[in-house]
Protein backbone atom coordinates (compact mmCIF):
# COMPACT_ATOMS: atom_id res chain seq x y z
CA UNK A 1 0.00 0.00 0.00
CA UNK A 2 1.54 3.09 -1.06
CA UNK A 3 1.89 6.47 1.14
CA UNK A 4 1.57 10.10 -0.35
CA UNK A 5 1.37 13.65 0.34
CA UNK A 6 -0.91 15.85 -1.20
CA UNK A 7 0.73 19.05 -1.32
CA UNK A 8 -1.87 22.00 -1.62
CA UNK A 9 -1.94 25.96 -1.15
CA UNK A 10 -2.28 29.17 -2.85
CA UNK A 11 0.70 30.06 -5.63
CA UNK A 12 3.72 31.66 -4.09
CA UNK A 13 2.83 29.85 -0.40
CA UNK A 14 6.04 27.90 -0.29
CA UNK A 15 4.57 24.02 -1.91
CA UNK A 16 7.86 23.93 -3.86
CA UNK A 17 10.30 24.73 -1.12
CA UNK A 18 8.10 22.23 1.28
CA UNK A 19 8.35 18.97 -1.23
CA UNK A 20 12.27 19.88 -1.57
CA UNK A 21 13.17 20.24 2.50
CA UNK A 22 10.90 17.02 3.09
CA UNK A 23 12.59 14.80 0.46
CA UNK A 24 15.83 16.27 1.71
CA UNK A 25 14.47 15.17 5.81
CA UNK A 26 13.11 12.05 4.26
CA UNK A 27 16.59 11.21 2.87
CA UNK A 28 18.21 11.74 5.66
CA UNK A 29 16.50 9.59 7.69
CA UNK A 30 16.50 7.08 5.15
CA UNK A 31 13.32 6.95 3.35
CA UNK A 32 12.98 6.07 -0.16
CA UNK A 33 10.81 9.38 -1.71
CA UNK A 34 9.73 10.77 -5.23
CA UNK A 35 8.46 13.78 -5.83
CA UNK A 36 5.64 14.15 -8.66
CA UNK A 37 4.84 17.59 -10.40
CA UNK A 38 1.61 17.70 -11.05
CA UNK A 39 1.76 21.36 -11.62
CA UNK A 40 2.76 22.12 -15.59
CA UNK A 41 3.44 25.90 -14.52
CA UNK A 42 6.25 24.98 -12.68
CA UNK A 43 9.22 25.01 -14.91
CA UNK A 44 12.58 25.32 -12.05
CA UNK A 45 11.53 23.02 -9.67
CA UNK A 46 14.25 22.35 -6.63
CA UNK A 47 13.85 19.14 -6.30
CA UNK A 48 14.63 15.72 -8.29
CA UNK A 49 11.28 15.52 -10.12
CA UNK A 50 10.50 11.62 -10.41
CA UNK A 51 7.63 11.88 -12.74
CA UNK A 52 6.72 15.80 -14.30
CA UNK A 53 3.11 16.53 -16.26
CA UNK A 54 5.29 18.56 -18.17
CA UNK A 55 6.17 15.47 -19.45
CA UNK A 56 2.53 14.76 -20.98
CA UNK A 57 1.96 18.32 -21.43
CA UNK A 58 3.61 22.03 -21.47
CA UNK A 59 1.66 25.29 -20.23
CA UNK A 60 3.44 26.87 -23.01
CA UNK A 61 2.28 24.43 -25.16
CA UNK A 62 -1.45 24.53 -24.34
CA UNK A 63 -1.26 28.55 -24.16
CA UNK A 64 0.20 28.95 -27.61
CA UNK A 65 -2.01 26.81 -29.47
CA UNK A 66 -5.45 27.03 -27.66
CA UNK A 67 -5.14 30.68 -26.85
CA UNK A 68 -5.58 29.99 -23.24
CA UNK A 69 -4.22 32.50 -19.86
CA UNK A 70 -2.09 31.05 -17.43
CA UNK A 71 -4.88 29.64 -14.88
CA UNK A 72 -6.78 28.42 -17.95
CA UNK A 73 -4.22 26.62 -19.46
CA UNK A 74 -3.51 24.71 -15.77
CA UNK A 75 -7.33 23.92 -15.88
CA UNK A 76 -6.66 22.61 -19.18
CA UNK A 77 -3.04 20.84 -18.51
CA UNK A 78 -5.28 18.90 -15.70
CA UNK A 79 -7.96 17.73 -17.84
CA UNK A 80 -5.34 16.36 -20.26
CA UNK A 81 -3.50 14.44 -17.34
CA UNK A 82 -7.08 13.19 -16.17
CA UNK A 83 -7.68 11.97 -19.65
CA UNK A 84 -4.54 10.69 -19.86
CA UNK A 85 -3.97 8.76 -16.36
CA UNK A 86 -2.35 6.14 -17.44
CA UNK A 87 0.83 8.71 -17.98
CA UNK A 88 0.63 8.74 -14.22
CA UNK A 89 0.12 5.58 -13.48
CA UNK A 90 2.45 4.00 -15.23
CA UNK A 91 5.09 6.50 -13.65
CA UNK A 92 4.20 5.95 -10.28
CA UNK A 93 4.17 1.67 -10.90
CA UNK A 94 8.00 2.42 -11.81
CA UNK A 95 8.50 4.16 -8.12
CA UNK A 96 7.52 1.02 -6.53
CA UNK A 97 7.38 1.52 -2.68
CA UNK A 98 8.88 4.93 -2.74
CA UNK A 99 6.58 7.35 -0.35
CA UNK A 100 5.26 10.36 -2.76
CA UNK A 101 4.96 13.74 -2.54
CA UNK A 102 2.67 15.51 -4.99
CA UNK A 103 3.41 19.23 -5.87
CA UNK A 104 -0.35 20.17 -7.26
CA UNK A 105 -0.89 23.94 -9.05
CA UNK A 106 -1.95 26.59 -6.54
CA UNK A 107 -4.76 27.89 -8.56
CA UNK A 108 -7.73 28.06 -6.34
CA UNK A 109 -10.16 27.42 -9.51
CA UNK A 110 -9.15 23.40 -9.55
CA UNK A 111 -10.48 23.55 -6.18
CA UNK A 112 -13.33 25.27 -5.81
CA UNK A 113 -14.95 24.71 -9.46
CA UNK A 114 -13.04 22.40 -11.78
CA UNK A 115 -13.03 18.76 -11.04
CA UNK A 116 -10.15 17.70 -12.88
CA UNK A 117 -7.29 17.51 -9.77
CA UNK A 118 -10.49 15.82 -7.43
CA UNK A 119 -10.98 12.91 -10.01
CA UNK A 120 -7.37 12.45 -10.06
CA UNK A 121 -6.96 12.45 -6.63
CA UNK A 122 -9.71 9.58 -6.53
CA UNK A 123 -8.15 7.60 -9.09
CA UNK A 124 -5.30 7.11 -7.15
CA UNK A 125 -7.12 6.43 -4.04
CA UNK A 126 -8.25 3.01 -6.60
CA UNK A 127 -4.83 2.37 -7.23
CA UNK A 128 -4.44 1.90 -3.46
CA UNK A 129 -2.90 5.18 -2.17
CA UNK A 130 -3.17 6.13 1.10
CA UNK A 131 -2.61 9.89 1.71
CA UNK A 132 -2.62 13.04 3.43
CA UNK A 133 -3.10 17.03 2.53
Amino acid sequence: MPFAQLVIGPPGAGKSTYCNGMHQFLGAIGRKCSIVNLDPANDKTSYPCALDVRDLVTLEEIMSEDQLGPNGGVLFALEELEENFDFLEEGLKALEDDYVIFDCPGQVEIFTHHLSLRNIFFKLQKLGYRYCT
